[in-house]
């Protein structure tokens, strides 16, 4: 990564100030955040299953992830860090809007949690040569302004060993009519302008991108939302939503 890279970085200010004027608004179940919550036990339960697997552990566990080091990108409210500080690890919190931080903070202390969240960006993380054995970009890229360099950035941060997870959306056909004029317009489950289209990353995009670090892909799924069950639940269905894993050799 050359110095031109590193001091364009990847926040997307405009995207920063329209999750900032939602910030207080992070932790309320039925608010524009909603959707989010929805979706939390699935990813959680991915995350768990996924690091559980890879580092020996005992997924049913309630600290399943004890000793583990996480880093939570764009971690806004801190509705993904809380539960996963729950299971036993160490999560540093980052995202680049203080009003955010701010919120997640004062969550986590009524929850009596102890957990590092830091108003910064991803790269200021990476220069300062911090490394983790997971690193998450849940709901992240689909809102930077150039994926290539933020999927270096957070590549760079996992420790030899580790884990990278992406959760993000597919652009397509489909993804448009559900994410952007389903869940934005008409059913209103999101404010409207959340999400840009255009911005969205195919597998087949996000792969490149991630293997081009040098880490190795090891599992792929989609998510598909359950209307009948009220719930999110993985699919082989990768049309809208999706995740990714990936390993960084020893």
């Amino acid at each position: 990564m050359n110095e031109r890279e590193k001091s364009a970085g990847t926040v997307d200010e405009d995207e920063v100030a329209r999750f900032s004027r939602l910030a207080g608004q992070w932790w309320d179940e039925r608010g524009p955040m909603a959707p989010l919550h929805k979706f939390n036990p699935v990813r959680l339960a991915y995350i768990r299953d996924r690091a559980s697997a890879h580092f020996g552990r005992d997924r049913a566990r309630l600290d399943s992830l004890a000793g583990l080091r996480i880093l939570d990108i764009g971690c806004g409210g801190g509705i993904l860090s809380e539960p996963l500080a729950r299971l036993g690890a160490t999560v540093l919190g980052v995202d680049p809007s203080a009003s955010n931080i701010a919120v997640a903070r004062d969550h986590a202390a009524q929850s009596e949690l102890t957990i590092d969240y830091r108003n910064m960006t991803a790269e200021v993380l990476a220069d300062a040569g911090e490394v983790f054995d997971l690193v998450l970009a849940m709901e992240v890229i689909e809102h930077v302004s150039d994926v290539g360099l933020f999927v270096d950035t957070a590549a760079a941060m996992v420790k030899p060993g580790g884990l990278l997870f992406v959760a993000t959306l597919n652009r397509t056909v489909k993804s448009f009519a559900l994410a952007i004029v389903g869940a934005e317009y008409i059913l209103r489950w999101l404010p409207r302008g959340t999400h840009q289209w255009d911005k969205f990353v195919t597998p087949n995009e996000l792969d490149i991108a991630i293997e081009r670090t040098g880490l190795q892909i090891t599992d792929e799924t989609g998510v598909i939302y359950n209307l009948m069950a009220d719930r999110w639940q993985l699919s082989a269905d990768m049309d809208v939503n999706y995740m990714v894993v990936a390993e960084k050799a020893e």
